[in-house]
């Protein structure tokens, strides 16, 4: 009879711990962001001030940039419409505000992942989908051509609230130059005291100043010194706490990658179900059942390659297209010499 019991008692310890797990397993498949924006029937993303091939608003409203395709991706992921997007435009000041109290989910706008940021206001970084690198810009006025030529008294434009304001410091102190800070909080509000000559240089990431190079009055006149004085891999970010809402955000952009490394394009990916290769199959939902871990059907990567591309797609049209950097450098996939790189979709 004890022997009985003490089986008996093993037997329910056991379907104890099989109920937790799977309890808790269900529990983790929930997603109270995912659940709100599909009731929204809208992701709310904040983005740049106006950023041209991040994320830069025409004069009817319209939305276009690397970044801006990150949440339509999203979008399309979660809604089936990479159209539902709201998009709020935010300073570098207050970007991390409005996505710590709720303002928005997805903020998709040319942000440096940096340890302090992932690590103590409540954010988690999903990935990279653009390597950067700050650096100067100048007038070809000048003479020069080099960081090496800066002297004493320069004056230097930037925004507040960035790793840009850090990164001047720690150079021009390393060089052991003074310098007087020129400090604005809005992008825009640098970019016309720099072309109005209150500065001697301008400095950001070098993506910005190629960027902001094409809204001043003589674009021709300025330079981007060969310079590059830190690493700044750009990426989106979401609030910490939702672990099936950051799945699904890091995989909609490594989704566009991987695409791309597997030659599936927005014009293709119906075809490509037929493939014979099982990574392809699973990338436009032909094979597997991947949608499941986030609680999305099976074709959520296929709509995000077909209504937003693959990456290089949205490079191309973003920003090799509109000349801002037609070579991709770093950004190009790890198999044509650069680092982009993604986890495999299995």
């Amino acid at each position: 009879m004890f022997k009985y019991l003490k089986q008996l008692t093993s037997l329910v310890a056991m379907v104890a711990v099989l109920f937790t797990f799977t309890t808790e397993s269900m529990a983790a498949k929930k997603s109270k962001t995912l659940k709100n924006t599909q009731k929204k029937g809208f992701v709310r993303c904040g983005v740049s001030q106006g950023l041209p091939g991040f994320s830069n608003a025409d004069a009817s409203g319209n939305w276009t940039g690397v970044d801006v395709d990150v949440c339509r991706a999203v979008a399309a992921a979660v809604l089936g419409d990479a159209n539902k997007v709201k998009f709020t435009p935010l300073s570098a000041k207050e970007r991390f505000t409005a996505l710590t109290s709720g303002e928005i989910d997805i903020l998709s706008r040319n942000t440096t992942w940096t340890l302090s940021r992932d690590a103590d206001i409540g954010l988690t970084f999903v990935g990279v989908n653009f390597y950067d690198g700050q650096g100067f810009m100048v007038r070809k006025s000048s003479g020069i051509t080099s960081t090496s030529q800066f002297k004493n008294g320069i004056s230097a434009c930037t925004n507040i609230g960035t790793t840009t304001e850090l990164n001047m410091r720690d150079f021009f102190n390393s060089k052991g130059i003074s310098y007087e800070p020129v400090a604005f909080e809005k992008a825009d509000e640098v970019v016309a005291a720099y072309d109005a000559g209150r500065c001697d240089t301008y400095t950001t990431d070098k993506s910005g100043l190629a960027a902001q190079r094409t809204k001043m009055s003589n674009p021709d006149e300025h330079i981007v010194l060969p310079e590059t004085i830190s690493k700044e891999p750009l990426g989106p970010v979401v609030r910490q706490g939702d672990a099936v809402w950051e799945d699904i955000v890091r995989w909609s952009l490594n989704t566009m990658i991987e695409a791309e490394e597997y030659g599936i394009t927005s014009a293709n990916a119906d075809s490509m179900k037929t493939s014979e290769n099982p990574a392809i199959k699973r990338l436009v939902g032909a094979e597997g059942e991947l949608g499941a871990a986030f609680g999305l059907d099976n074709e959520w990567s296929l709509r995000i390659i077909k209504q937003v591309g693959n990456y290089g797609e949205s490079y191309k049209r973003n920003i090799a297209d509109t000349g801002i950097l037609p070579d991709r450098g770093p950004n190009q996939l790890w198999t044509k010499g650069g680092i982009l790189y993604v986890p495999p979709a299995r």
